[in-house]
């Protein structure tokens, strides 16, 4: 499992996409949703604008990521 490290309390999803390289620009984001499933927690998520915080995990293109607080 891949990690996500932030310095932040949260990332929004549309700015994970983009850091973990699954879209260039956020705007994209939209679209990468609608066109893939994406799964925070297992859950199937599709609102770019989702707050991520330590501990959630993301699942994408048959990737597994946690969200990691920088220490």
């Amino acid at each position: 499992m891949k990690k996500l490290v932030i310095s932040t309390d949260f990332i929004l999803l549309k700015n994970a996409l983009k850091l973990l390289g699954f879209i260039e620009t956020g705007g994209e984001a939209k679209i990468f949703l609608s066109l893939n499933d994406v799964y925070i927690n297992n859950i199937k998520e599709d609102k770019r604008g989702r707050k991520l915080v330590e501990g959630d995990v993301l699942k994408a293109l048959n990737q597994e990521i946690i969200i990691s607080h920088e220490n």
